[in-house]
C-alpha cells in the first residue's frame, strides 16, 4: 500500500506553491498531487515542467499576483521568493501558513518507515538518482525527490507504494536541517555557497548538525576518499558510537572498497567492489567516470541496508542511463559527440572533464564553460582554470549571475587567462561557431555550467549535422 496522507498532510489544506517551475518546488507539487492535495502554483516563466503539473490537475499561473493565491491555506516557497513579491506579501497579510520548499518536502516524507537523504557538495543528484532507480528497478517501489529529471524514472518526484523515501538533501542554504532522516549519505564536503555560510568551517559544521539528526539506529554513509566526508565519519564515530557508520571509496580504509577502475571498449565503466570477508563483486555502469563509480557504491550501500539482493542491486545500477544535465548526451554530428554537464564547482568540473577524456579516447576534448555566480568565481577562479586545463581547448562565457549582483573586478577573464590550453572569453554564438569549426570526427564537445550554457548543446549538434 502507498503511504497514506496523515494529519500533517490534511492540515495543509489547499496548497499554493511559489516558484513552482523550479525542480525542487515542482517535486513537492508532484508529491502533494500524489497524496490527493488540491494544488495551485505560480512562476515567473511558463516552463515545460508546468504543463505536466497542469495535466495532473494543478492550477498554474504565470506571473506573481495576489489573486493567484485563491483560497489556499498553505503556501510553499522556493528560496528565491522574498518580501516585496506581491503574492508573498499577500500571503503574509492573510496570515497563511508559509513553508520553505524543504519543509514542504519533509511533510511528504512522513509516514515512510525509512527516509534516506543524500547530501554533499557534489554528486548528490546523481547518487540520489542512482539510488531511486536501483530501488524502483528492484521493485522496492520507493518514493523519491531528485534535483533533476531522471529519464529512467520519467519524473523528478513520485510517491511510491513502498516504505522507503529517497531525497536529495540541499545544503546550499542549510535547509537540509529541516529533514528527519534514518539514513544519510554524504558524498563530499567542500567549501561552497559561501554567500550563505561565510566560511568553509561553517559549511562543515552544517553537515555535522545534519548527521546529528540521525536516530540511535540511524545509518551514516560517507565517502572515504573525500577528506570532509571522511572527517565527518570519524567525528560521528567518536561522538555517537551507537550509530551505524559505513564508508566507501578507493581508499584502503574504506568499508566498501573500490579498485581496478577501468573503461571498457563498449563504453561502459566498471570497478571491483569488496567489503567484509570475501565479498567481492564487479560494479559495471553505463555512466562514465570514477566519480560515478563512487556514486554507485554509495547507492549500493543504501540498497544493501534496505535488504536488496546484491546481484539484483548490481544489475539495477548497471541499467542506469544518467540524470538530466549530468554528463547528458545531447547528440552527435559529423562524428563529434556532444555532452552537457551541470558542473559548477572546480571539483565537479574536474570530474566531468576526466569523464569526457575517458569517453573521447584518442579524440580531443573541447569545452564551453560558463561560470556560475560572481562570488563562486571570485573564490575559485584559480581552481576552475586548473580543472579546465584538462581539455584541449576551452571557451569561457560571461559569468551567469543568477541571484547575485556583479562584484567589481570579477569577470570570466580571471579564469580564461589562467587556463593552460588555448582559451578565450567568447559570446555563446561565437563559442558554438568555434566548436563547430575546430571539432573533428572522434572529438567530444562539452558544455559545462549551471546557467543557460545548457541551451548550446542542441545548437552545436544541429550545426555539426548541418555542416
Amino acid at each position: 500500500m502507498a503511504p497514506q496522507p496523515g494529519n500533517h498532510i490534511a492540515e495543509l489544506g489547499k496548497v499554493h506553491l511559489m516558484g513552482v517551475g523550479g525542480v525542487g518546488v515542482s517535486a513537492v507539487a508532484r508529491l502533494l498531487l500524489d497524496y490527493g492535495v488540491a494544488v495551485s502554483g505560480s512562476d515567473a516563466k511558463d516552463l515545460p515542467v508546468l504543463e505536466g503539473l497542469r495535466e495532473r490537475g494543478a492550477r498554474i499561473h504565470i506571473g506573481y499576483d495576489p489573486q493567484n493565491l485563491g483560497d489556499a491555506d498553505t503556501v510553499v516557497i522556493s528560496s528565491i521568493i522574498k518580501p516585496g513579491n506581491a503574492e508573498y506579501d499577500e500571503a503574509l497579510r492573510r496570515g497563511l501558513k508559509i513553508m520553505h520548499r524543504s519543509e514542504g518536502l519533509e511533510a511528504t516524507m512522513r509516514g515512510h518507515q525509512q527516509v534516506v537523504t543524500i547530501a554533499g557538495t557534489h554528486g548528490k543528484t546523481t547518487t540520489t538518482s542512482l539510488t531511486a532507480h536501483m530501488l524502483k528497478t528492484a521493485s522496492a517501489a520507493p518514493s523519491f525527490a531528485v534535483g533533476a529529471n531522471i529519464p529512467s524514472l520519467g519524473t523528478n518526484a513520485e510517491l511510491g507504494r513502498g516504505e522507503i523515501f529517497v531525497a536529495e538533501a540541499d545544503e546550499s542554504d542549510a535547509s537540509f536541517l529541516n529533514y528527519r532522516p534514518n539514513v544519510i549519505v554524504v558524498t563530499n564536503i567542500e567549501a561552497d555557497h559561501l554567500d550563505h555560510y561565510g566560511t568553509a568551517e561553517a559549511v562543515h559544521q552544517a553537515f555535522v548538525e545534519f548527521a546529528r539528526l540521525l536516530p540511535e539506529d540511524g545509518l551514516l554513509i560517507c565517502c572515504a576518499d573525500d577528506q570532509g566526508a571522511n572527517d565527518l565519519a570519524r567525528k560521528m564515530r567518536a561522538e555517537r558510537p551507537e550509530l551505524r557508520i559505513q564508508t566507501y571509496g578507493f581508499a584502503d580504509h574504506a568499508d566498501r572498497r573500490l579498485s581496478n577502475a577501468r573503461a571498457l571498449d563498449n563504453g561502459r565503466f566498471e570497478a571491483t567492489i569488496e567489503w567484509g570477508s570475501g565479498q567481492s563483486h564487479i560494479l559495471n555502469l553505463a555512466v562514465p567516470g570514477e566519480h560515478n563509480l563512487l556514486n554507485a557504491a554509495a547507492a549500493l550501500a543504501v540498497g544493501m541496508d534496505a535488504g536488496l539482493e546484491i546481484e539484483e542491486a548490481l544489475v539495477a545500477l548497471g541499467s542506469f542511463a544518467g540524470a538530466a544535465r549530468r554528463f547528458e548526451f545531447k547528440g552527435s554530428g559529423n562524428g563529434v559527440r556532444v555532452y552537457d554537464d551541470y558542473a559548477h564547482h572546480p571539483t565537479e568540473v574536474d570530474a566531468a572533464l576526466k569523464a569526457g577524456r575517458a569517453v573521447a579516447g584518442n579524440g580531443k576534448l573541447h569545452v564551453i564553460f560558463q561560470p556560475h555566480l560572481f562570488s563562486r568565481t571570485q573564490e575559485f577562479y584559480r581552481q576552475f582554470a586548473q580543472a579546465l586545463s584538462l581539455a584541449d581547448s576551452v571557451r569561457v562565457l560571461e559569468i551567469y549571475p543568477a541571484r547575485e549582483e556583479p562584484i567589481p573586478g570579477v569577470t570570466s577573464e580571471l579564469i580564461a587567462q589562467r587556463i593552460e590550453v588555448p582559451s578565450e572569453v567568447l559570446t555563446p554564438l561565437a563559442a558554438v561557431a568555434h566548436a563547430v569549426e575546430y571539432a573533428e570526427p572522434g572529438d567530444v564537445v562539452m558544455t559545462i555550467g549551471a546557467g543557460d550554457v545548457t541551451e548550446l548543446g542542441e545548437q552545436i549538434v544541429a550545426a555539426l549535422s548541418f555542416d
